[in-house]
């Protein structure tokens, strides 16, 4: 047999006792049923039996020799001979089949259509150079219409066909079509059909130097148009194979039992299809395990002496002596399936070969379940060598597998000797979880700053556990932080997490500033608290906040704006003016400074609006003074309440005393028009006398005799 795999199983009939002759059997024919067998013999006797091996009544038949002859009974059951063919030689093989008989001698094959009683053809022989008597032709039917000539290496497959009306004239009803002629590299000895394939008897060609004859073959070939592919190969062993020629042997089939006959001279073997069974037995010898497990996989109703199971058993134990561990564990989930007792002795004996490891991502983890110990002893394995393994298992395996505690005390062990190993750690928690031990968790997870942190508080409502782990949250992820903290005020009031970042200012006002952001009022107990929150981390949203909040009383910006380096109250007085706009709280914050630089800021930024102007001369009083900011006012400028802010100047320097004109010494009402020089001296304005040389301004009449300097005029006022 060679390697292929065998398609027929086979046996031998050593005793042929239905027809005993001491000649050689030359052919035996079996009818499309295969219910009846007719023989021949080279004495020329031939038998017609039915299914009990006994005389059948045939009414037709044929025999060869030198003649074709027909027997055919008549109405008074006599036989009646017709020569259908002569002339020829001996005719070494007939074949019939509904309305057509073929027949082979020394020049061919030919064709005779009993309906139409005509030849339609005559196939000569290929190769003359063999002898015919050597290698005789082999004839088989398909199906009705079609023939296969096998001659000595070469096969032909023949079609009849019905011819048209146009071409009939004196021709056969019909025509023979060769469709498929090819050679092969054996004699061929007997042929028969198997669906779209060939079933062919062949004698091996002899070796000229050793003279060897090789036992007989039965193989499936594949026709193609100009050639054949093997499909399979069967060597038969037959008596006396030795001393047999290619003539020795026929091939005869039994198309209504999937029959083959094998005839040698002293031999005939059955072939018949192998069942699913005889393939397993044909894979399993050869060792090819896996194919013949998906053979009874897919066949396990027909299969009557396997066991799916007992193949795949067989398989891993292959898998395991060539040391494909992991492939024979990945096998085992298939095979053992929910047999607990099969899979806790793989185990053991993956234990034994140290390939736990092999077959710990295959062992049942769903409504089928090992002992604990099981389990534990591989998670063991795991922790002696492999962290990143073990954690992985403890990831995968549902906790329920193994006692959790006795893996904790495992867990931590370890942990005594690599305190800070990550792995372990994570893992612990992990563990921790799965025990309800969530604080436990939770603190491994924040010391590790793991991502899983804030899944583990929502899941698992942890939110009493983290009010005092506040600052250790928002130092490993301040937005995440925060957000979860506003997310769930109800469960953490703002007042404790104000609490527990009391002394890190810089996460208070990221949490400080995010509430605001989400809501103007729900902080505002602590907006005076954000105003030195901003000052200091975050300058550019002060402003923001201090135009949003209505819960910030503006003294307590200036208040907290006293304690400012002076670039901080310029900044702070530039806020007051430009976003406030209110020049008496900026005069009011200048005043409390007591800086000359922030006056001249004040003034420089008030110049040019008049109701600033206004402010500043009604408040600036003693701390500046006014000529400084009257000599810059522009000529021109209508300034609101300028009599009375002036009458206010006056009254800051003491300059009205006895509010008596210089000139008249009547008396200065406020609401008259006034003159005041830098002397001091006062004046009605009509009892001045007129204007110097100087336009715009006036001089004191008291002074003016006595000298001429800078403080005896001042440019005359509109009110």
């Amino acid at each position: 047999q060679k390697d292929a795999a065998s398609y027929f199983k086979c046996h031998c009939l050593r005793t042929f006792d239905i027809f005993n002759s001491p000649v050689k059997i030359n052919q035996i024919s079996l009818d499309e049923s295969g219910e009846h067998m007719g023989i021949c013999s080279e004495d020329g006797k031939v038998v017609a039996l039915h299914p009990r091996f006994s005389s059948s009544n045939y009414k037709q038949f044929v025999t060869g020799g030198n003649k074709l002859l027909l027997y055919e009974k008549n109405w008074l059951n006599r036989w009646k001979t017709s020569t259908l063919h002569e002339g020829e030689g001996t005719i070494t093989n007939v074949q019939w089949r509904a309305n057509l008989i073929a027949w082979a001698n020394n020049m061919g094959v030919k064709i005779y259509d009993i309906s139409t009683k005509q030849r339609i053809t005559n196939v000569l022989r290929d190769n003359v150079s063999l002898r015919p008597d050597m290698y005789p032709c082999s004839l088989c039917w398909k199906d009705n219409s079609t023939l296969i000539i096998g001659w000595g290496s070469s096969i032909k497959i023949c079609v009849v066909k019905e011819r048209g009306h146009t071409e009939l004239r004196d021709l056969p009803s019909r025509y023979v079509e060769i469709v498929s002629a090819f050679e092969t590299e054996f004699f061929i000895s007997g042929l028969a059909p198997l669906a779209d394939q060939l079933v062919t008897l062949y004698f091996v060609k002899e070796n000229s130097d050793h003279m060897f004859r090789a036992r007989p073959c039965l193989d499936i070939i594949q026709p193609l148009p100009e050639g054949y592919e093997e499909i399979s190969s069967d060597a038969l062993t037959v008596r006396n194979f030795q001393e047999n020629e290619c003539r020795d042997y026929r091939l005869e089939h039994s198309e209504g039992e999937s029959l083959y006959y094998i005839i040698s001279p002293k031999d005939i073997v059955v072939a018949k299809e192998r069942d699913q069974d005889d393939h397993i037995d044909w894979l399993l010898d050869k060792k090819k395990y896996e194919e013949a497990l998906m053979a009874a996989e897919i066949s396990f109703k027909n299969i009557k002496r396997h066991e799916v199971q007992k193949i795949g058993m067989a398989y891993i134990n292959h898998l395991v002596e060539k040391g494909d561990y992991d492939t024979a564990a990945r096998k085992c989930q298939k095979v053992l399936g929910k047999n607990m007792e099969l899979w806790e002795n793989e185990v053991y004996r993956f234990k034994t070969i140290g390939q736990l490891k092999a077959i710990s991502q295959y062992l049942p983890r769903g409504d089928l379940r090992l002992r604990p110990a099981i389990y534990e002893m591989i998670l063991h394995e795991f922790l002696k060598s492999d962290y990143e393994g073990f954690a992985t298992l403890i990831r995968e395996w549902p906790g329920e597998l193994y006692n959790n505690m006795t893996i904790v005390q495992a867990v931590t062990d370890h942990l005594k000797k690599d305190p800070m190993n990550s792995t372990l750690l994570t893992t612990l928690a992990e563990l921790y979880t799965y025990d309800q031990r969530y604080d436990r968790a939770l603190e491994i997870y924040l010391r590790l700053r793991h991502k899983d942190v804030y899944q583990l508080i929502h899941k698992h409502d942890l939110f009493s556990s983290i009010e005092d782990k506040i600052v250790l949250l928002m130092d490993f992820d301040k937005e995440k932080a925060v957000d979860m903290l506003l997310d769930n005020e109800d469960k953490i009031l703002i007042d404790r997490v104000v609490e527990e970042l009391r002394d890190r200012p810089e996460l208070l006002h990221i949490y400080l500033h995010k509430l605001f952001k989400r809501d103007h009022h729900k902080g505002q107990r602590y907006h005076e608290r954000q105003i030195g929150l901003y000052a200091e981390y975050d300058r550019p949203n002060l402003l923001p906040f201090l135009r949003d909040s209505i819960h910030c009383p503006l003294e307590k910006v200036l208040r907290h704006f006293q304690n400012c380096r002076m670039g901080n109250c310029r900044r702070a007085l530039q806020m007051i003016m430009e976003e406030l706009e209110d020049v008496d709280k900026a005069i009011e914050f200048a005043k409390e400074q007591d800086d000359a630089e922030l006056w001249e800021d004040l003034i420089s930024y008030s110049i040019d609006k008049p109701p600033f102007i206004t402010g500043l001369l009604n408040n600036i009083g003693t701390h500046v003074d006014p000529i400084l900011l009257i000599h810059r006012i522009k000529e021109g400028m209508e300034i609101p309440n300028l009599r009375d802010s002036l009458v206010k100047i006056l009254q800051d320097y003491n300059l009205i005393r006895k509010n008596i004109c210089e000139s008249c010494h009547a008396s200065i009402l406020p609401s008259g028009g006034v003159v005041v020089f830098h002397c001091r001296h006062m004046f009605h304005k009509e009892c001045l006398p007129s204007p110097g040389t100087i336009p715009g301004v006036q001089f004191c009449n008291i002074c003016s005799a006595k000298r001429r300097g800078p403080g005896s005029g001042i440019l005359e006022m509109k009110k």
